[in-house]
This record gives structure tokens, C-alpha cells and sequence, in this order.
């Protein structure tokens, strides 16, 4: 019957040209097609990509510069297969190609600066809301469970990503990691922050192990740190606790 062979022509035609418009310079264009009208597409679909990564990765755009920007938005475009269609997912598909690209003219640090620029997209759309949370707002954050907000993610790197720059470029990271705090304001904004060490692994821990109550924690860190004075450090970390609480980092305590 013709029927499938015209579907099997159909779709060959549709792979050549998907070939070629990811790759014009390695794959001929299907035949039929006038190149000028061809050439427009090319730029189009590219440029629509290219357009939306620079302002979704505005630091690393700066940093590379336009020759070797085009060449990354070009390698990604031709090579990365995305798993999603959506616009906003795009600047993602980028960080999963760069969690396995092989470049030795990539700067050392690219794939944490990636995640830093798009960490903060992933949180501006999150669905994620402290309303539906569920806690007690005015429990006791020593004794309950402290409960972290969805809209505060703490975060390490080995690279001082939020000093990074087109003439801030280490060639090797600190000896020590870069600690951030990545929150959602009530406003919509999102902000970061330095946090302390201390800070971080609570904030890690109330994540990990959500069930146990401050006083848990802060047991537990201490052993970590191996504190001299636990009564002391408990006190510390009760202080820094209220504090996150009162920034909204910390909601609260879980119901019981």
C-alpha cells in the first residue's frame, strides 16, 4: 500500500530538516525547500534560544563573552536532546547538558555558575507555598519540630559563585565553600545571602531529618563540632533559630 510509504517519506523529510536545523553545517537541508526561506528559520529558532538562555544566564553571557556564547548556546542546541518543551524549562535543560559537557576551554567553575543563575529562576516559578505549609507558627522552636519554609534553600559551592565575573575568574576555588541562603520574599523577589557554617547545617538538617525537634539538632550539631560547652552552643543556635524564624526562613514548628 502507498499509504505508509508516503508516511516513511514524510517523516525522513522531517528528521533531515530537524537534523539540519540543529546542525546546517554537518546535515544538508532536505531537498524542496528554497535555502533563503531555510536561512530565516535557522536564524529564528537559534536566536529565540540564544536570546532567552543570555537572560536567564546573564553572568556567564558577560563572562564568555559574544564569540564564545554563540558557541556554547551552539554546541548546546546541537547536542543536548531537552526533556521538556516548555520556554521556562529551557534554562534547566542548559544546566543538565553542562552536567555532562567535556570542555577544556570551559572555565573550571561553569557549571556551579550555571546553577547559581538558574537556581534563582527555579525558585521565582516554584509552585511552592509557605501558606500551605502546615505548622504552628508560635510553637517552641527548642522543644518542637522546626519547620523549614519551602521558599528558603540553602546552598554550598566550591566556587564563589555569587563573586563570580568577568574580571573575578579564579583558576582554583577557596579552601573553603561558599555558603548561600536562596529565599522568596513575600513580594515575589528572590534574594541570597552568606550564611555562617553553623547556620547552613542547621538549615541542611531541619531539611534532611525534619521530624526531630530543635533541641535535636542543635544536640546533634554540637557533637559534630565537638563544642566543649553544649549548653552553651544550644543557646547559640536557639538565638539563630528565632532569628530565622523572624526572617520567615523558619516557619515555625510541625503540628502535632
Amino acid at each position: 500500500m502507498p499509504a505508509p510509504d508516503r508516511k516513511a517519506t514524510l517523516r525522513e523529510q522531517q528528521l533531515a530538516l530537524t537534523r539540519h536545523l540543529r546542525d546546517p553545517d554537518h546535515h544538508p537541508a532536505p531537498g524542496g525547500i528554497e535555502d533563503r526561506r531555510l536561512s530565516v528559520y535557522r536564524e529564528l529558532l537559534f536566536n529565540n534560544i540564544e536570546s532567552l538562555l543570555a537572560g536567564n544566564f546573564p553572568v556567564i553571557r558577560r563572562l564568555l563573552g559574544d564569540a564564545r556564547w554563540r558557541i556554547l548556546v551552539r554546541d548546546f542546541y546541537r547536542d543536548h536532546r531537552c526533556q521538556t518543551p516548555l520556554f521556562p524549562e529551557i534554562a534547566r535543560e542548559l544546566l543538565r547538558y553542562l552536567e555532562t559537557r567535556m570542555d577544556a576551554t570551559d572555565p573550571p567553575f561553569l557549571y556551579e555558575l550555571a546553577h547559581y543563575e538558574w537556581v534563582e529562576l527555579a525558585l521565582q516559578i516554584s509552585e511552592a507555598s509557605a501558606a500551605d505549609t502546615v505548622h504552628d507558627p508560635a510553637g517552641d522552636l527548642l522543644e518542637g519540630a522546626p519547620v523549614l519554609s519551602p521558599l528558603a534553600w540553602p546552598l554550598a559551592y566550591h566556587w564563589p559563585v555569587h563573586r563570580l565575573g568577568p574580571d573575578h575568574q579564579p583558576a582554583t576555588p577557596p579552601d573553603t565553600p561558599t555558603l548561600l541562603l536562596l529565599r522568596r520574599e513575600p513580594d515575589g523577589n528572590v534574594r541570597f545571602s552568606e550564611l555562617s557554617p553553623l547556620a547552613f547545617r542547621l538549615l541542611q538538617r531541619l531539611g534532611e531529618v525534619p521530624e526531630l525537634s530543635g533541641r535535636e539538632h542543635l544536640q546533634a550539631l554540637a557533637q559534630e563540632a565537638g563544642a566543649g560547652e553544649v549548653a552553651d552552643f544550644i543557646a547559640h543556635g536557639h538565638a539563630l533559630l528565632r532569628q530565622m524564624h523572624a526572617s520567615a526562613v523558619v516557619l515555625g514548628t510541625a503540628q502535632t
